[in-house]
């Protein structure tokens, strides 16, 4: 019996910046993943990683990752994806500097999250 299918959002690292970024609908890469694309179908999750797998001049270790429909946007469900969406945490620099809200849960450390 086959694991019914959750909803995802296609994740990868940029390649020149190596910041985590995600896929949105209308196929650009952005570092806000309240912007990325809620994908609830498994066809076209499957669809979508090969189009973010064939942009290896933009992109490197694009992955489905799990998220949950949020009020801003997707939101992530597992705590390495909340983490990617805080930036760097050695100092105020990168998505923190942009102002960019962090989204998820990390545990243990709950003052960082914005569901």
């Amino acid at each position: 019996m086959s694991r019914r299918f959750t909803p995802k959002v296609v994740s990868a690292n940029h390649l020149l910046e190596g910041d985590a970024v995600w896929l949105t609908e209308d196929d650009r890469w952005t570092r806000d993943m309240a912007e990325a694309e809620l994908i609830e179908d498994e066809a076209h999750a499957a669809i979508r990683l090969l189009f973010a797998k064939g942009q290896p001049g933009v992109v490197v270790g694009a992955e489905l990752v799990d998220a949950s429909a949020g009020a801003g946007g997707p939101v992530p469900t597992h705590f390495r994806e909340a983490f990617r969406t805080h930036g760097p945490t050695n100092y105020h620099h990168g998505k923190r500097a942009e102002g960019l809200t962090p989204r998820g849960k990390i545990p243990g450390n709950e003052t960082l999250s914005n569901v």
